[in-house]
């Protein structure tokens, strides 16, 4: 989906492909600034913790204390990629609110990275294939099947499209709630630029906040329901 990106066409290895630049470069800009804020919060690490250093334990401990919870045997194993995800997400969803339409592009313009159902669907097939290899992993082929009885394979099969449902509705949610704050703004500041689109943008900051939240809340569920023994 490139309609409304700064689109560059590339020819790689013989093949044509787009590139959405502005998503690129939101994403890695994303990417760096929790890079350099991460390594300025641990830098100094202190009993008398800065308030960098306590937003990102407050933030850490949180997702600790999630995936201690619901996965208490293996919690610890899947945080990185839990609380990396959170990080990210939230960054590059906040970066809608800053203004960087003013910077002026040929087609397209620069905005969150997560309006770009490319970066979303790319997020989510990462968290599918994460919780397919670690119930792999943790069940071998228990994870598919639990039974040789018509009832077990049925049940295998509607699992089977679960799994792959799960993803995209991560994907489909995250980026339509995103793609839509950033509308409604812009049309809000076509209509009158001066306090208008104020209590939305507002708004959106929330909006933000819970979708980085959901998306990862919803990842730690299916890694769950993926690795722990009751959940079949």
């Amino acid at each position: 989906m490139s309609e409304g990106h700064w689109v560059v066409n590339k020819v790689i290895l013989g093949h044509s492909m787009a590139f959405n630049m502005d998503t690129l470069i939101t994403m890695w800009a994303a990417m760096g600034f929790l890079l350099i804020v991460s390594f300025i919060a641990t830098r100094k690490l202190s009993i008398f913790p800065t308030r960098l250093q306590l937003v990102f334990e407050g933030i850490l401990g949180y997702f600790n204390d999630l995936v201690g919870n619901m996965m208490p045997k293996e919690g610890r194993k899947h945080f990185p990629l839990i609380a990396s995800l959170f990080l990210f997400i939230i960054t590059a969803n906040l970066m809608g609110q800053l203004p960087l339409k003013m910077i002026e592009l040929k087609t397209g313009e620069m905005a969150s990275p997560t309006n770009d159902i490319n970066l979303t669907a790319a997020l989510a097939i990462i968290v599918l294939v994460y919780y397919v290899a670690a119930g792999i992993m943790k069940k071998k082929f228990k994870f598919f099947l639990h039974g040789f009885s018509l009832v077990a394979i049925i049940s295998a099969l509607v699992e089977l499209l679960e799994l792959f449902t799960r993803p995209l509705t991560l994907a489909l949610r995250l980026f339509g709630n995103i793609l839509a704050g950033e509308i409604l703004i812009a049309a809000l500041l076509g209509i009158c630029a001066w306090g208008l689109p104020l209590p939305i943008m507002f708004f959106e900051i929330l909006v933000a906040c819970v979708q980085a939240l959901v998306f990862t809340m919803l990842t730690t569920v299916y890694i769950a329901s993926a690795v722990n023994e009751e959940s079949h």
